[in-house]
């Protein structure tokens, strides 16, 4: 009797499927000279299949057959791919309101506490009043000139550790030292931890895994964004990764705003002192003359994105120059 019900729920899903794919081929029949030219997909995945690691170079290949601008579908999701300077900026500064949204996987969705950074928040109210907070507060002149000894110290300490590691002969590894200083930078910047007492130590190399433990997750292609069958299974156990880091991340920063707190009652209004990013944060968060009232979401939400964006372009970074090296060595080895 249960073979009977798994094969009867196997033949429905299958049914279901069969369906869906024809539905969606008769409407795209009827629209398709409202569309943009598109390669032939295969059920279920569209054309995930036609695409490598490489996506700009799967993108040029399919250009050079379908045009400078074309439609793909990655599972169920629709995609516009151009490959046309001009094009493109139609779409990003002419129709710039209606362009402005990305997609956004499930993993970078939830650990941005729903979209409440500013990198991948929606484009409106919200975004409007980050973008200037940041541009005012956050990320202005002042800030920035404030927070530079910071980041002279950590460059300092970088260059002097390359160079010991230089004269006794010793192998670095680049991208992990990279890495190290991104951290200790953003981290001195955002919150002022160091890695000067053995408190901030741990601390500071925990938000250090966090951060790389979630890009590695947000990097990471989930069916379940993609497969719209699948869109409420968790088939690698990433929401359960997730989860785990959002809450570490929460039991930091609530320990972080409340030293932030502490210290500020102790100081006064008054005195000669450099505030970091939770700093300004929190002076915004009480500020009730703002259009818009920051939560404990979205303070959270942009320092934990702050950190991983920052990760993630050294992890880029990396990536290119090994790349430069491997073709370097590659072209000396057929010289």
């Amino acid at each position: 009797m249960q073979d009977y019900y798994i094969q009867l729920v196997f033949v429905m899903l299958l049914s279901t499927i069969a369906i869906r794919t024809i539905l969606i081929a008769r409407k795209k029949n009827k629209n398709h000279h409202l569309t943009p030219p598109t390669p032939p997909s295969l059920p279920i995945i569209g054309h995930i299949h036609l695409l490598s690691k490489l996506l700009h170079q799967s993108f040029h290949n399919l250009s050079i057959h379908y045009g400078p601008i074309m439609q793909l579908f990655l599972g169920s999701i629709p995609c516009i791919v151009t490959s046309s300077p001009e094009i493109a900026k139609e779409f990003l500064k002419h129709h710039e309101t209606s362009f402005s949204n990305r997609f956004t996987t499930s993993a970078v969705h939830y650990i941005s506490y729903g979209s409440k950074g500013l990198i991948i928040t929606p484009y409106g109210d919200y975004w409007k009043f980050v973008k200037k907070i940041c541009m005012s507060e956050l990320l202005g002149g002042r800030t920035l000139d404030q927070l530079r000894p910071l980041r002279q110290q950590e460059t300092l300490r970088f260059l002097r550790l390359m160079h010991k590691k230089g004269e006794a002969g010793e192998a670095v590894d680049v991208g992990g030292e990279l890495l190290t200083l991104t951290n200790s930078i953003i981290t001195r910047m955002t919150m002022r931890k160091t890695f000067g007492s053995e408190n901030d130590t741990c601390e500071v190399k925990d938000i250090r895994k966090m951060v790389t433990d979630t890009a590695e997750l947000a990097g990471k292609f989930n069916v379940s964004d993609f497969i719209w069958f699948c869109k409420n299974l968790d088939f690698y156990g990433m929401n359960k990764r997730l989860k785990r880091i959002r809450d570490k991340f929460d039991t930091v920063m609530e320990r972080v705003t409340k030293e932030h707190v502490e210290e500020k009652k102790k100081r006064g209004e008054g005195g000669d002192h450099v505030r970091d990013l939770v700093d300004i944060l929190l002076e915004i968060q009480e500020d009730e003359s703002n259009e818009i009232k920051l939560t404990s979401e979205n303070v959270n939400a942009f320092i934990l994105v702050s950190h991983l964006n920052s990760i993630s372009f050294v992890i880029n970074i990396v990536n290119i120059i090994q790349l430069k090296f491997k073709n370097y060595e590659v072209s000396n080895h057929v010289t």
